[in-house]
């Protein structure tokens, strides 16, 4: 597979796609991601020149080489060697199903072989309904859904995404792409573990719609957490790069991110509870160590590497930035390869919707 990768710092959007699209002719896909601001711009602009092209791209902040800036436009072209289509499904918080037809006949004309396609993705909100949704269409088919949350959109603003030029909220921008020089494999990566003998417990109130935990074990979230990790209420929020939630389903533990505290004791998180889940709070591992073990699954795995799109949990990527570790980690990146990653509010995999992960596609 071909891909090339463009960016472009310019304030000014149209010398800005100039720069970002430089050498790119005869695309079969094109993904971007841009600053809030010139999202409108951008998108309109890269469908006027790509005509006919599949089109996704939303606001965010953008990885690519050792840099991190929402200030940034990043183009990504598939220039030969794969198969695409891109399309929107609509109305998520309320009808996610409404527009699946069209992922279901994109399905079909792609017709996907072994490990050699994947659903990429942008949703603005409702990531559980989501991903249920989308494997109806991608779960007989054997398609993995990798894609972020988009995060960061100005306040008073409601996150966006782009396809082929036209602008959605409540929306999923989605791009199926299936190679056809070489395999496309995927990758999650998880920095907490369940601690040895850890206490579980179950959710036993829940506000789905709010994503807050109101009581564990018939007793307030917070004071559960609070005894058990020997924190105040007031240090909870704090402590979610150490000590988030886990809610365990079999052998598999899926991160969910708190980020405030109600009056009444409740904890908000980024993924849902559901009652009579079971809960533990998880410990932060090595990171360092575990980052290196990824690459190295990524090089035995994949001995000749045209593109890598990795999505990053903001809640990582602040971590590493108060670690001064970002850099570091972003530059062992790219050295596996060509690489663009995406900052993400929440990021979906698979078949579920998890924080505090690094998930990503590896395209031979």
């Amino acid at each position: 597979m071909q891909v090339k990768v463009g960016k472009s710092h310019n304030s000014d959007v149209t010398l800005a796609v100039k720069e970002a699209t430089g050498g790119v002719s005869s695309p079969v896909g094109i993904f971007f991601q841009s600053s809030f601001d010139q999202l409108d711009s951008v998108s309109e602009q890269l469908s006027q020149q790509f005509p006919g092209i599949p089109l996704i791209g939303t606001g965010a902040t953008s990885y690519i080489e050792s840099e991190a800036s929402d200030k940034l436009l990043v183009v990504v072209a598939f220039m030969s060697g794969a198969t695409i289509e891109a399309g929107v499904l609509r109305y998520l918080s309320t009808t996610p199903l409404y527009d699946i037809i069209e992922l279901e006949n994109a399905v079909s004309k792609v017709r996907p072989g072994q490990s050699d396609t994947v659903c990429l993705e942008y949703c603005t909100n409702d990531e559980e309904r989501l991903v249920t949704s989308m494997n109806v269409a991608l779960e007989k088919a054997n398609v993995p859904i990798l894609g972020g949350t988009v995060f960061g959109a100005p306040k008073g603003q409601n996150s966006r995404v782009c396809v082929n030029g036209k602008i959605y909220e409540d929306a999923c921008a989605w791009m199926l792409v299936k190679s056809t020089s070489g395999k496309i494999r995927t990758y999650s990566e998880n920095i907490y573990a369940v601690p040895e003998n850890a206490k579980t417990h179950v959710a036993t109130k829940v506000d789905l719609d709010k994503k807050i935990l109101i009581s564990l074990d018939g007793k307030p979230a917070a004071d559960v957490y609070s005894n058990e990790m020997n924190v105040g209420r007031g240090q909870i929020v704090g402590n979610v790069f150490k000590n988030p939630l886990g809610r365990i389903v079999g052998d598999d533990t899926y991160i969910i991110s708190q980020y405030d505290v109600s009056n009444s004791g409740g904890l908000a998180n980024y993924k849902k509870v559901y009652e009579n889940d079971t809960i533990c709070f998880l410990k932060l591992l090595d990171y360092r160590s575990i980052n290196e073990k990824t690459r190295e699954r990524i090089k035995s795995e994949n001995p000749k590497i045209s593109f890598i799109f990795s999505v990053n949990c903001i809640y990582r990527h602040l971590f590493f930035t108060n670690e001064n570790y970002l850099k570091t980690f972003l530059t062992d990146m790219s050295r596996l390869g060509n690489h663009v990653g995406v900052v993400g509010g929440g990021e979906q995999y698979k078949k579920q919707h998890v924080n505090q992960t690094m998930v990503c596609a590896v395209f031979e």
